[in-house]
């Protein structure tokens, strides 16, 4: 009898259920869609305002639902997921950028992103001034979720994934479907447009 690991057998559950969707019952999506709502969620806080999650939560297992043919049985459902979570987000900011009607200041803080300590690595070298830990903070992620708006939709994408996330560059590539040249590039460019941002900002 073949062990798998634990993360095989979800892989071997998943592919379970997409084949059933797959074959055209439909129900069987709700499986997926209960087992990574809270992954998906975590994703999209991250990206987009907090009174717009909701409605981007949804476009992505709408999304996935319609893209299933193109998942590989036997990788990562969660991994293949994620991706059209961040995709679905970029095409948000795309739109927002569009139409304008989004305002920064409605960026949830709650985000979980490392705002505060990504604007002192950035700005250390020039900044002198020193607040009490909560102001830094809250004026942090003010100033960080007013300078992104700044940025275009791939920019700003870029910006959170590889430097506020950690993401490395192939899966950065991977996510928003560039090339890794390119990650590199915009990864440059935009970290150096948004320094100069902050840095007339503070």
């Amino acid at each position: 009898m073949q062990n798998y690991s634990k993360d095989e057998r979800t892989e071997i559950c998943d592919d379970g259920v997409v084949r059933r969707v797959l074959a055209g019952d439909a129900n069987a999506y709700e499986a997926l869609l209960v087992k990574y709502t809270r992954h998906v969620w975590g994703v999209v806080c991250r990206h987009v305002p907090s009174d717009h999650v909701e409605e981007v939560a949804h476009d992505v297992f709408v999304r996935a639902y319609g893209s299933l043919g193109s998942f590989t049985l036997g990788r990562s459902f969660r991994a293949w997921l994620t991706t059209v979570a961040v995709r679905t987000c970029y095409d948000f900011w795309r739109r927002e950028m569009r139409c304008k009607e989004t305002p920064i200041s409605s960026l949830a803080p709650g985000g979980d992103l490392p705002s505060t300590e990504w604007m002192d690595a950035v700005l250390s070298a020039d900044s002198h001034r020193r607040f009490d830990a909560e102001e830094t903070r809250k004026t942090a992620e003010e100033v960080l979720s007013l300078a992104l708006g700044v940025l275009s939709a791939r920019e700003r994408m870029v910006m959170e994934l590889y430097y506020l996330e950690g993401y490395s560059t192939r899966e950065v590539a991977l996510f928003l479907n560039m090339s890794m040249a390119n990650v590199k590039i915009n990864a440059f460019r935009s970290r150096r447009k948004l320094k100069q941002i902050l840095e007339k900002m503070t």
